[in-house]
């Protein structure tokens, strides 16, 4: 098909009006908005550059310039051959079939020369249609493909979506395309700042229609809601001297649910401060959408509101957000001295389920405890495991889930625990995400490490593995989480070796597999090291974690190096000639009777004699011996007819070989990668 024409352009606007949304679940389908709305344009062949903005009442798409009507086309059709489209001047069912599927009688089916052959041929211009035409379906389609979970019913139950559609704007320059949507019909009207009016207010063109939100208590653009809240914020931390947390999630939010943001500064009662400062934060933002102030780090009274107010009675507002927050915070003293007087009573676990086939909360952390054991077999380890997730049944948590390991840590304290205890207990769900801060201490690591490693193998051991992009449990993430403190802590973690250890506690597992797992996540970890190198290193002798890691990192120093790709032909053909199945064989000194196999067998001695931790020194040294390989390769003839020479030889190879392999598999190196 081939496009013809040019085509006109003018401006276009687009505006759906609802019932206000709910931020959490716009925010979740906010990425998907103006990519639904730019396939509904492409599929179309009407795909031009638009503005995207949202408030909570409206969706909108502005687009400078956009053709008119979709291009013309000649559709292009090819049939049968005319020998077998006729048979003695008469159409076959052939020809007849072609000439339905093109609309028309055969008497004006065509033919045409294709590569030799006389083919039936019909070309036919279409005519694009209008945008117009086109723009209720492509509205309608973009809603459809909307997806925000739950929905709303109305209209006696016939229109389904979050919320109830409240309007429709439908322009193409000047004119209203008139368009039904859950059946509202299209205006040239548009709702402003509810501090100015609850009617629509009219406009006669799309210019006129961004000066009317303007004027009318509307910042349409998402992008200069939050940088006016930002802005606004830090006046007021300049002006009262204090500092404010920003929180990214919670900025979102407050842009979401606001289309003229006005933020006020507030006061609580100090004495709610004796709470834990996450407690009062938490209370602030998940209940209020608040944010908290500090001086110096430490929580002050204060806070600020970001209100939706057009021209409101600010002072009045404050008030009522202080009187507001007075009963949440009063809530969470109450849970908080509640809490410490039931103490944390890990019996309490046994009433909370872990998974279906794994037992409760309690029996998840006797595992851990054995876990722990392998690396602290120490009192107070054992009574960070045991307290660790003992804040799980408090009212805080149940209140705010957020908060689990945190108020464990300040209730472990209250109740006179010592700090290794405590720090352990607040560290041990760390890292929140993948690339969160770390523990801080080693019972906080050792904890955190048993933690993830017994969910890893219980999920896998009732057959709940990752599959795709689906991992509900977080195993990738607790697997990233496992490297990075060992790495961190020096932690020497033989994956497959600790699991043979703790095979008694599972119901089945498969080294192999959880060992796979592990490995996969290597190539996320290292991102800068090429993935053969990775392959090779994993693909050697095992190890534990740190092992790993510093082996990876000397193999790919030494491949980085400048005529690494030339020498390690070389090497290459050594990995190639050695069966890596076979295990090195004792070299016969005797037998060495030609001056290079005897010369590279000393070079050989002298490595695996070199006792250096320094294990890139070690590998340099191994591919210091090319020459000399060189040399045995050119003098020595490796398959003679004496076996017991063959043999001998052979072993030098494969001594060379498996030297290389308690770093890496040099075979599996690829110099496409480097």
């Amino acid at each position: 098909m081939t496009k013809t024409g040019q085509m006109q352009t003018k401006p276009m606007l687009v505006e759906i009006l609802f019932e206000e949304l709910p931020a959490v679940p716009l925010l979740k389908e906010l990425p998907n908005i103006a990519n639904r709305w730019r396939d509904i344009l492409d599929s179309r062949e009407l795909l031009t550059k638009f503005e995207f903005y949202y408030t909570p009442r409206r969706v909108v798409f502005y687009h400078e310039n956009i053709a008119l009507a979709q291009p013309d086309k000649i559709d292009k059709l090819i049939g049968a051959p005319v020998s077998i489209a006729f048979k003695d001047g008469k159409p076959t069912p052939a020809g007849i079939g072609f000439a339905k599927k093109c609309g028309i009688d055969i008497e004006h089916i065509t033919t045409k020369e294709i590569n030799g052959t006389q083919m039936l041929y019909y070309a036919k211009q279409t005519t694009g249609k209008t945008t117009a035409q086109l723009l209720e379906n492509m509205v309608a389609e973009f809603l459809a493909k909307l997806n925000f979970g739950k929905s709303m019913r109305w209209g006696e139950g016939k229109y389904s979506f979050i919320r109830p559609v409240r309007g429709v704007v439908a322009m193409i320059g000047d004119t209203n395309i008139d368009i039904s949507i859950y059946g509202v019909r299209s205006t040239t009207s548009t709702k402003v700042h509810k501090d100015v009016s609850s009617s629509k207010i009219r406009f006669d063109n799309i210019e006129k229609y961004f000066e009317v939100l303007k004027n009318n208590g509307i910042v349409l653009s998402q992008e200069t809601r939050k940088n006016n809240i930002i802005k606004q914020i830090g006046d007021i931390s300049n002006r009262h001297n204090i500092d404010i947390d920003i929180d990214p999630k919670l900025l979102d939010e407050i842009v979401a649910i606001t289309e003229y943001p006005t933020a006020v500064l507030g006061e609580f009662d100090e004495e709610f401060l004796s709470l834990p400062q996450e407690v009062v934060i938490n209370s602030m933002k998940e209940h209020q959408r608040y944010f908290a102030c500090f001086v110096d780090g430490a929580i002050t009274n204060k806070f600020i509101v970001v209100t939706n107010s057009f021209k409101g009675d600010f002072d009045l507002i404050r008030q009522g957000n202080e009187k507001v927050l007075r009963p949440r915070l009063a809530d969470a003293i109450f849970f908080y001295n509640n809490d410490i007087k039931n103490g944390l009573n890990p019996d309490r676990l046994k009433d909370i389920k872990f998974a279906d086939g794994l037992g409760s909360i309690y029996d998840k952390a006797m595992r851990e405890t054995k876990i722990a054991q392998q690396f602290d077999d120490s009192d107070e380890l054992r009574q960070v495991i045991l307290l660790a997730k003992a804040d799980l049944p408090s009212d805080m948590v149940g209140e705010f889930p957020k908060l689990q390991g945190i108020m464990g840590y300040y209730y472990a304290k209250k109740l006179g625990k010592s700090p290794a205890i405590y720090e352990a207990i607040r560290d041990h769900y760390k890292p929140m995400s993948e690339n969160g801060e770390l523990p801080s201490t080693m019972f906080g690591a050792i904890a955190a490490i048993s933690y993830r490693f017994d969910t890893i193998l219980s999920l896998f051991s009732i057959d709940q593995i990752p599959t795709g992009s689906k991992d509900p449990y977080g195993l990738r993430r607790a697997v990233v989480a496992v490297v990075r403190i060992c790495l961190k802590f020096d932690i020497k973690l033989d994956v497959a070796q600790l699991i043979d250890l703790l095979r008694p506690n599972y119901a089945k597992l498969d080294t192999d597999v959880i060992v796979r797992f592990f490995y996969e996540r290597y190539h996320k970890l290292y991102k800068d090291i090429n993935p053969s190198v990775i392959k090779a290193v994993l693909m050697g002798h095992g190890g534990d974690i740190v092992a790993i890691d510093h082996r990876l990192k000397a193999m790919d120093s030494v491949v980085r190096q400048d005529g690494f790709e030339t020498n390690f032909q070389t090497f290459k053909r050594v990995a190639n000639i050695v069966d890596s199945q076979t295990n090195s064989g004792e070299i016969d000194q005797s037998k060495l009777i030609e001056p290079s196999e005897q010369k590279l067998y000393k070079l050989i001695a002298d490595i695996q004699q070199n006792n250096t931790d320094d294990i890139e020194e070690k590998l340099i040294g191994l591919f210091d011996l090319k020459h000399s390989i060189d040399e045995f390769f050119d003098n020595v003839k490796i398959n003679c007819d004496d076996t017991k020479l063959k043999q001998n030889r052979q072993n030098i190879l494969n001594t060379i070989y498996q030297e290389f392999k308690k770093i890496g598999d040099i075979k599996e190196i690829s110099i496409g990668y480097l």
